[in-house]
């Protein structure tokens, strides 16, 4: 199941860069440090009445786009930082595969699943 889940998170990716024309891990580097952190500020202001964390967030997204000169090169960098970070926990018995998919997989659906619950209770 973590294989499967695995090849199919990073699928989605491989496809995504196609339609965009971005290296994937250009485009991993945006769904998982802009997109996803930008939807749970969304939902964080949306839950608090507010726009205050989306509007930082965003702000600094542009702050990070005007002053970033190469973004293929820094998306290459962050990846592999990001694929360092993964294996880290090889030491704890796990291995790449388990700690991407519950890392960048079960932890945001896990973050979803509480932001929508509280939503839906407020």
């Amino acid at each position: 199941m973590i294989t499967l889940t695995f090849n199919l998170v990073a699928q989605w990716l491989h496809q995504l860069a196609k339609f965009t024309k971005l290296t994937y891990n250009q485009i991993n580097i945006i769904v998982y440090f802009a997109v996803i952190p930008l939807s749970w500020f969304l939902l964080l202001d949306l839950y608090f009445s507010v726009y205050f964390f989306t509007i930082g967030f965003l702000i600094f997204l542009t702050g990070f786009k005007v002053g970033c000169k190469n973004f293929r090169e820094y998306s290459d960098e962050l990846f592999m930082k990001s694929v360092h970070f993964l294996n880290y926990f090889n030491r704890f018995g796990s291995n790449y595969y388990k700690s991407s998919v519950l890392i960048c997989v079960a932890v945001p659906i896990f973050i979803y699943s509480v932001l929508f619950y509280l939503i839906l209770v407020k």
